[in-house]
């Protein structure tokens, strides 16, 4: 019986029972979660293996999901195992860890194990050369790499090159557009390619002028918009019409949809679409915004949905935290050349939206060049802030009173929108200031400080929340997908004046608002702060980031990035040298198998 057969989650927060000797130790260790241990146990079970180094690196494979990655390789898992439970207390070098050689003969021959591409596809895990997969992850990463193999192979789109080159010489005029002219011809000519690049690099305008190219070309295209969540397809939407206006573009009629409904999900599955290998999508142009933000398990699906003679175009910024779920399919197929995607990656890098100072301290973060990121924090300046603390962080450092000052003005400014009934105001002081956390509890958490600002605004703004529940102004985040009313997790609105509709829960889409009872919403809470990974997609005018201690296992290089990077014109980042370092030294490493392959 295979892992899909068998529904495993990796999540399941059930007990493991009876756990003993090798996967006892590791779960006390901390290196595996009680649920990482009942599947490995379950399935060694169904399967009938008893060698404990198999079921040990059948956790390790499951452990492996739940941290972000699609795979392991056993001879690196213990090295990256101490990378990812830094907060363990213990020496996970004392831990019994097997001997590389055996251990891997052991899976080889495990009847747990399909070996190599044409092995059992019953089998739950899969063996490519040093890798381990849970056999389902492998699958989608299979597709994947035939997908994008196959439309490379395919023959170029046929253009009319003459018009093609008229047509790039009216779009792009500036010796500053020649990487995005570039970029288009790219997409003109290939029926797959990857725009990269970081915020502010104009790759949202890029879209918006290759649209207009491919309607001056092809007529009356079929285009399709799309964006992991509801925030950043509105965004997009909002994005490429107000460029089209600028510029004067033909753009066609533009409306920007999530992955999920661009797909059409099935009722009762999360990962089962309407649209799929035999029923694909209808559109001659899909592009794609935030891929970053896309998982392995969602990428694999659009691909089977894509129709093979369309042209997909997938934008993003491989340098941001990769998606909550498994995967980081972005960045696998920026870095992995070997997928034949030479020519179809355009990676944009001269900024056109920010100035210098948040863009040079993004760039020293990549670098990565952690005493040039102190350097240009302490300078500080018109778009740089740095509250300095202690290696504690202590929470109430004195200089977080500019904090206050920015959280109350924001929130008096959205009270007194919604007051007003005037949506377009407030959904527009919702992106005014964004306090953004590593974590969702503790000190340093999302529930720590919601609470403090929460404080803040009872004090400083009159009659604040007085109204109950649905008190105006309350700004809202949507937590869980909701079908019925189109609202998806990660989406932000604000509670305004409906008059005689009494409170309305106002969300941003594209040319007009979503106005709904707030009684319709089956999951939101009151957004005062949000992680990092919520805040992705999002730009705000300020943002606070609150840095995590040193010694937090989220404290990364992406998510240092991702939070200077959502401030449109101030960053102020709270902690201490020593967490800046940690950051900057330490990417993400997500093991999977298509950048290699």
């Amino acid at each position: 019986m295979s892992a899909e057969q068998l529904e495993v989650d990796p999540y399941d927060a059930r007990l493991a029972r009876g756990a003993s000797g090798l996967l006892a130790e590791f779960n006390l260790a901390g290196v595996l979660s009680a649920a990482d241990v009942h599947v490995a146990q379950r399935l060694g079970g169904l399967a009938g293996e008893i060698d404990e180094t198999v079921l040990l690196a059948a956790a390790l494979a499951v452990r492996a999901v739940r941290l972000g990655s699609v795979c392991i390789a056993l001879a690196e898992v213990r090295e990256t195992s101490a990378a990812d439970d830094e907060e363990s207390a213990v020496d996970l070098s004392a831990l019994p860890w097997p001997d590389v050689r055996p251990w891997q003969d052991a899976v080889t021959a495990s009847p747990l194990v399909a070996v190599g591409a044409d092995g059992d596809p019953s089998r739950p895990l899969r063996q490519i050369d040093d890798l381990l997969y849970l056999d389902r992850y492998w699958r989608q990463e299979e597709v994947v790499r035939h997908e994008i193999d196959d439309r490379m192979a395919r023959p170029a789109p046929e253009v009319d090159t003459g018009l093609l080159e008229t047509t790039l010489d009216r779009l792009f005029t500036g010796d500053r557009d020649q990487m995005q002219r570039r970029a288009a011809r790219t997409v003109a000519q290939r029926t797959v390619t990857v725009l990269a690049g970081g915020p502010g690099t104009g790759k949202t305008t890029t879209v918006a002028r290759l649209l207009d190219l491919l309607r001056t070309l092809e007529g009356e295209p079929r285009i399709a918009l799309a964006a992991p969540t509801g925030k950043a397809a509105a965004r997009l939407e909002e994005a490429i019409a107000s460029t089209a206006a600028d510029d004067g573009l033909d753009v066609g009629v533009i409306a920007a949809s999530t992955l999920h409904r661009l797909l059409g999900r099935k009722m009762g599955s999360r990962t089962r679409f309407r649209h799929d290998r035999d029923n694909r999508l209808p559109f001659d142009i899909v592009v794609v915004d935030e891929c970053s933000m896309v998982s392995l398990t969602m990428m694999s699906r659009l691909l089977e949905a894509v129709r093979p003679d369309a042209r997909l175009v997938l934008v993003g910024d491989p340098d941001q935290l990769a998606s909550v779920e498994a995967g980081a399919v972005l960045g696998d197929l920026v870095a992995g050349p070997s997928h034949g995607l030479e020519g179809s990656v355009v990676r944009l890098t001269e900024r056109f939206r920010y100035g210098e100072a948040i863009g040079e301290l993004a760039d020293a973060v990549r670098a990565p060049d952690a005493d040039r990121v102190i350097e240009l924090l302490r300078a500080g300046g018109d778009h740089i802030g740095f509250v300095e603390t202690d290696a504690a962080g202590a929470p109430h450092t004195p200089g977080l009173g500019l904090l206050r000052r920015d959280v109350v003005a924001a929130g008096r400014g959205l009270v007194d929108a919604a007051r007003a009934g005037d949506v377009a105001t407030a959904l527009a002081q919702l992106e005014r200031h964004r306090l953004l956390c590593a974590h969702r509890r503790g000190p340093h958490g999302v529930a720590r400080w919601s609470a403090e600002v929460e404080r803040w605004l009872s004090h400083d703004v009159p009659g604040y929340a007085d109204e109950g529940e649905w008190y105006l102004g309350r700004p809202l985040l949507v937590t869980a997908n909701d079908y019925d009313v189109e609202l998806y997790n990660g989406d932000t609105g604000v509670v305004v004046d409906g008059g005689e509709r009494g409170p309305l829960a106002a969300f941003a889409r594209g040319a007009a608002p979503v106005l709904l009872s707030p009684h319709r919403l089956s999951a939101v809470q009151t957004v005062h702060a949000m992680t990092v990974h919520r805040g992705q997609g999002s730009q705000f005018d300020t943002v606070t980031f609150l840095l995590p201690p040193p010694e937090s296992p989220l404290l990364t290089r992406e998510l240092l990035y991702t939070a200077i990077t959502r401030a449109k014109s101030y960053v102020r980042v709270v902690g201490s040298e020593e967490s800046v370092r940690r950051a900057v030294g330490r990417p993400v490493l997500r093991a999977s198998g298509l950048r290699r392959r």
